[in-house]
């Protein structure tokens, strides 16, 4: 049954996450989790196989940016960085969430994740322990340069969950300052919006397959022939 904003509109279900993006949003932490279990505990091959997915998921979600679902391109989400602080600005503001995506700051959020990530993976890929196990690209750069990606493969781990940490506060924050619900949207794929907004465009899901299938064989490509 549709419900009364304060702002006296009617609020109606509106489709704003396509499954591709749902999906992608929740494999990374789970991937992150085992990226991050299997080395404490020495179990490099599901490292490898975290790191190796992990490089599919972020060829797709880049592309899928471009080419994707309304919601899910830079385009749409990526404002100014004055617009990002002037959003932070009103953060404390409690009122209806009218907002169709990531809101301006969230964007770059989004983006700064997304480059960490890629970082992390591509680090990875050169990188070595000083004993048994290598990255599938050390073999092309020097011993000198691997130890350094190595080096900068822990650390950029550590600023991705200060990242990650940020993402949890804000995620808070919104819920218990402004009384927005972002949690419930990334899983149904759906938000109650004023009646008179319009509905993003959505791309087939089979497109996403398709996109998914050519990342996973280039990574494959790299992972066994480089």
């Amino acid at each position: 049954m549709a419900q009364k904003p304060k702002t006296g509109g009617i609020l109606l279900p509106m489709p704003i996450w396509d499954v591709p993006v749902r999906l992608f949003h929740w494999m990374l932490p789970i991937l992150v989790a085992v990226s991050y279990i299997s080395v404490k505990k020495d179990m490099m091959t599901l490292h490898f196989l975290a790191g190796y997915t992990m490089a599919a998921l972020l060829i797709f979600r880049i592309v899928w940016g471009f080419v994707g679902s309304e919601t899910a391109r830079f385009s749409h989400f990526l404002k100014s960085p004055i617009a990002a602080i002037r959003h932070l600005g009103h953060f404390f503001k409690r009122d209806p969430d009218t907002q169709v995506g990531h809101n301006e700051a969230g964007g770059w959020m989004v983006v700064v994740l997304l480059a960490l990530l890629v970082v992390q993976v591509a680090t990875g890929l050169c990188a070595n322990d000083d004993g048994t196990t290598e990255g599938p690209l050390m073999k092309h750069i020097s011993k000198d340069l691997s130890d350094r990606l190595s080096l900068f493969h822990e650390i950029n781990f550590k600023l991705l969950m200060l990242m990650v940490a940020g993402h949890l506060a804000a995620v808070i924050g919104y819920a218990v300052f402004r009384g927005h619900d972002l949690v419930r949207p990334m899983v149904t794929g759906r938000k109650r919006l004023p009646a008179a907004t319009p509905a993003p465009a959505m791309v087939h899901p089979l497109a996403a397959l398709v996109i998914l299938a050519i990342a996973a064989a280039l990574v494959f490509a790299i992972a066994r022939y480089a």
